[in-house]
Parts: C-alpha cells; structure tokens; sequence
C-alpha cells in the first residue's frame, strides 16, 4: 500500500516528492529556471518569480520567532518523555521521520517557512508541507528539490486542501503551523483536531479589521466573539482568537494551554499547547469572560462566562454571577458597550518567554536570519515587553486616551504608573502599545489619579464648557484618595541599566501586500536580475538592503504592515534601517486605524478574499482591478 493511501491522503499528495529527494541527492543543484531570482533567508534558498506565489518579507520576523519557539518546545517535549507527562507516538510505517516529530504546515505557498523548518530544527522528523493550489505546490516542489537531499528527506509535499490533511490524520501531528490569508478561522476546528495530546499550535491571524473591531459582524462571524473597537483592540483580538481555540478544543474535550501570544504590527501570532483534560474542560468557562465597556469613557469590565466554586471540599462549576457593572457608568453616567467572549486567563508562559529570550541569544546569527539589527532587537523587545506583562490583569488603558477624553496633557508614564503603585495597585506596561496601562486597579482609581493630575495642572476651559459633556462629568467628580506621582522603582518597566530597546521601528513597506497571482500594487515593483543562467540570476538576502521603499512601517501601534511569509524588507540604498525605541511617556498618541483588508500572510492555497477595503491609494487600486 502507498504511503498516501496508507495515510488516508490524497495520492497526488505524495507524487514526486521522493523523486525529488533522489535526484538531488545523486545529481547537482539544478540551475534556476528562466525568469526565475533566488531569494536567500536563513539556511532556505528558494525560487521566486514576481508575485506567482504568494511570498511577504515582513514575515521574516514571525518566521524566526517559530524556530525558536519550535527549538524550545522540542526540548520541553523531549524531557516531558523522558518524564512520562506525554507518550511517544510511533511515526507512520515507511514514513519519513519514523518516530520523531512531525510537522504539518498547512499553508506552505513557496514552502520557506517549510524548508527553513527541515534545514534548522533538527529535532523534527517529517515535515508536511501541503498547499491546496496547484502553482504552491509546484512551488514547494520545485524549492525542496534545489535545497537539495537534507531538506527532500524531510520535506513531503501535499496538494491537498488543508481541513482534509488534518481531519484524516487525528492527533497525529506534533506540531501544526498555520499561517493563512486572512483569518484561519475555518481551520482552527480540524487543526484542534489534528495535534496530539501535548502538542504544539501555532496560528496567525491577519484580518485584524474583523478582529479590532473594525468589522464586528465578521468577527463574529468568524470567531463567535463581538469585538469592541477601543484602545486595547490589539490585545483583544489575541484573546478573541484564543477563546475561539478554547470553545473549539472542549468539543474534543481537550483544552490549550497558552505559550506566547503576540500581537506583531498587522497581525497576532499565537503559540498554544493543545491536551487531552476531560475534567479541565469544565473549568473552561471560567477562563472567558464578556466585556463591559463604557461608552462615554475608557472605563471597562469583565464578567466570567463561568465559575469555580468548593462545595463539601469539591470543585462546583457554576454560571458566572451578574450583572458587573451599575446601570449606567458611574464615572459619565454613559450606557455600556458588550463584548465578547474573550480569554480571560494568562496569554503567556513566563518561563516559556525567558527559554526563548535564551535560546535566540544562544543561537545567533548562526540560526536566525534576522538575528541582527533591526528585526532581532524588535523580536527581543517584544519578548521582553510580554514577560513584564501582569498576567491576570486582561486589557489595557492607553496613557494618552484617558488624557484626551479630559483635554489634560498626560504625565509622564512613570509618573502615572507610580501613581497607581501609590495606591496599592500593580501596574504594567504591553508588548501591543508603547503607551499601554495595565493594572488591577479598578477604574475609578484610574480615574481619581487623573483628577488628581487635572488639579495640578488646571482643566482646559473646553473639558469643562459643557456640564453635560463627558469630561465635564468626569472632572466634577471629588477623586476619593490623594494621588502621589514620585516615581517608584516598582513602576519603572525596566532597569536603568536595561538598554535593549522595547518598540522597534519597521523597515520601510513593511506593509500589506497583494494576493499571489496579482500585481504587488503596495510597493514598488523589484528590480529583476538577469534572466535564468544559474549565477546570473539575482540573489536578495532576508538580512540584506534593497533600493528604496518608501516608508510605511511603523511601530506596534502604528498602520502594521505585511502579513505572510517573505524576506525581510530594508532600509533605502545607503542608510541603514532605524532601530528607534518608541518612548513610552512622551510617544505621539497612536490612535489605530487598522486595515480595513484581510491581510495577506504567506500561504498561497487558503488565502480569503478581502472584506473591507482600504481607503489609502495603494488599496484603491487593488480595489480598482
């Protein structure tokens, strides 16, 4: 019996995969086929021709990301078996990696991320790269075969639709990485499916319009949770997305277990451990929440869907108790906004965080295409960032909004954060904003440390005009404790000491990017080398500089960029790109505007059509073809 058949795959899942392997292994690379440039990131080479397969360099940085993760969890994984917290699963007959850990990418487009897999994590054992359109799969075939017979031995390619692949392998994966177009909503129930008890998922979600709230209809639509377009929109859409993977997981009766979860420029990244709990699948409930939030100021609550009571020494499971706010905002006595349900529990495992923060040290430039400047210290910053973040205090208020809403210019944010240490409470910054407050204080002592601030600077004229406005409101309120804004050492977020910047500016156009199979209208087009002729052929490297590109990065809070796989885009010819820290107290507010697209992520075969549109010119003529 075939492999394919054995497996329950399709047979032109398997077709000329190991042929490829073959020749590579007996033969020399083949040259680079006519019109085709290699492009260089990592230890992977592959073949590129314009946009014919979807390719994105701002993924760069997600893909150095998920080696390090994938190193880190490998090794958790191979103590948990030596220590019996898991069972090893035997590899499947005649299969490639008998007996290590394989891998599925669902959405492999050029196969990159693939390769880059088989070639720099030598702990895996069988990679599945599968793409349900035809070109990406000759694509993944055509760049297997020219990285030679280390990465054919690991590689099978599959052109098969993705939910297929995993409903007819259950739990049979290690690993399951999901990277598409747009949201992967349509994936997530067979992906849940498809890992193995204490397995690893990894997911992207770049439709971030949908998921801030932008388009809650959709978002709904998509992942059962109404956003609420507020600023903590971009930690939010990590929790829409993790309740989402939850509420897929308790059908199974498993549940997932968060390892890092990141909001990246235009997209979420999200790490999750997936196991088998009966019993844990009842406390899932009480790990959602609904939101309530203020519509006259940024005031917000959660309400637990559900929750844990001890009876007679016994765990009860019980509906979550209500109502969690008065009738009407106590501070502007506006109505409400619901939200919800998202993940209330930690996104985060510290001690997962600080292996990574090691292991990218450790690793280098000898792992990392990235690993230097810029992208390396933004990757740091942003595991840095997660590692400080309170772990029960969901959402955040944004520094300068609270301000605005009572026309004050803010403090500094050391200030602020020691004003809310003063009072008792703990306070943090967030790896998605610069200007992030999170805290367990509630928001009524939030508010009193900004009448305080008020009071020393004296109201605007225009804050308090109107009585009936909500400014006015919020100021004519007595604040019922004395704020103290000396700096503490508990409210600084870092050390002075600690240099490594925590916000790093994007290269330039480092944006969104057209569906394969269309003109790349966002940037300028690349220059092609010279055509076919094996050394003739240009060579771009991930790390490397290109002509100029304009300058449409920016910072977390900022537009985003790209969303998908590619090579990491540079700084203009001659300058070097900015590593430039965002400061966090004296930052221009960023009010975010998200894309009003799905945004493009690297993998060809799954990719969605856009929703919503962008009003910027680039957009306007996609839309416009």
């Amino acid at each position: 019996m075939s492999e394919a058949a054995d497996k329950g795959l399709p047979s032109e899942a398997v077709a000329g995969t190991d042929a490829a392997g073959t020749a590579s292994s007996s033969s020399p690379k083949p040259k680079i086929p006519e019109g085709y440039t290699i492009l260089k990131e990592g230890k992977a080479i592959i073949l590129k021709k314009g946009n014919e397969v979807f390719y994105n360099e701002a993924q760069v940085t997600n893909r150095d990301l998920s080696i390090a993760a994938l190193h880190v969890y490998l090794s958790r994984r191979e103590k948990e078996l030596e220590a019996g917290p898991i069972k090893k699963k035997a590899g499947a007959k005649g299969g490639k990696g008998h007996g290590r850990p394989r891998l599925l990418e669902g959405l492999a487009a050029t196969g990159l991320r693939s390769i880059r897999y088989a070639l720099e994590v030598p702990e895996l054992g069988r990679i599945d790269a599968n793409d349900m359109d035809a070109n990406a799969a000759a694509a993944i075939r055509r760049n297997v075969e020219f990285n030679g017979p280390e990465a054919a031995a690991k590689i099978q390619v599959l052109h098969s639709d993705a939910r297929l692949t995993m409903l007819q392998t259950p739990k049979g994966y290690d690993v399951v990485d999901l990277d598409p177009y747009g949201t992967p909503a349509n994936l997530l129930d067979s992906a849940i499916q498809a890992v193995s008890d204490g397995g690893l998922l990894m997911v992207t979600a770049t439709d971030m319009a949908n998921l801030c709230g932008n388009n809650p209809t959709a978002c709904w639509a998509n992942y059962g949770s109404y956003p609420v377009h507020r600023p903590y929109c971009h930690e939010m859409a990590l929790r829409i997305v993790l309740a989402c993977l939850e509420t897929h997981a308790a059908r199974y009766k498993r549940h997932i277990v968060p390892l890092l979860s990141l909001s990246v420029d235009f997209y979420v990244r999200i790490f999750v451990r997936v196991h088998t709990a009966p019993n844990e699948v009842k406390e899932s409930p009480s790990r959602l929440a609904y939101l309530w939030q203020s519509s006259g100021c940024d005031s917000f609550w959660l309400q637990p869907v559900g929750q844990k009571r001890q009876h007679n020494g016994q765990g009860k499971f019980m509906p979550g108790s209500g109502p969690a706010v008065e009738p009407r905002c106590p501070d502007t006595g506006s109505g409400f906004i619901m939200g919800g349900p998202i993940w209330s529990a930690p996104i985060h495992d510290v001690g997962f965080i600080q292996e990574l923060l090691t292991e990218m040290q450790a690793g280098g430039t000898q792992k990392y295409a990235q690993f230097a400047e810029p992208q390396a210290v933004k990757i740091r910053g942003y595991l840095l960032s997660a590692s400080q973040e309170l772990p029960d205090a969901p959402l955040y208020y944004n520094l300068h909004d609270i301000n605005k809403t009572v026309r004050c210019t803010a403090p500094k944010a050391d200030q602020f954060r020691s004003a809310i240490v003063h009072a008792g409470y703990r306070v943090s910054g967030s790896h998605a904003c610069p200007l992030a407050l999170k805290t367990d204080a509630p928001p009524s002592v939030v508010w009193d440390i900004v009448r305080c601030w008020v009071k020393r600077q004296g109201a605007s004229a225009i804050a308090i005009r109107d009585p009936e406005s909500y400014s006015a409101k919020l100021l004519a309120k007595e604040p019922a404790i004395e704020a103290n804004f000396m700096v503490v050492a508990k409210a600084m977020l870092r050390k002075k000491d600690d240099k490594t910047p925590r916000f790093v500016h994007n290269p330039a156009y480092w944006g969104p990017k057209a569906r394969h199979g269309r003109p790349d209208q966002t940037r300028p087009q690349e220059q092609q080398g010279p055509q076919g002729g094996g050394d003739a052929a240009t060579v771009h490297d991930a790390g490397g500089k290109r002509a100029g590109r304009g300058n449409r990065g920016g910072g977390r809070g900022g537009h985003g960029g790209d969303n998908g796989d590619g090579d990491a885009a540079a700084a203009p010819k001659g300058e070097e790109a900015p590593v430039v820290e965002m400061a966090e107290a004296e930052a221009e507010a960023v009010m975010v505007e998200e894309t009003g697209q799905e945004q493009p992520a690297e993998d060809g075969g799954q990719k969605r059509p856009a929703e919503v549109t962008v009003d910027e010119p680039d957009a306007k003529q996609q839309r416009a073809e």
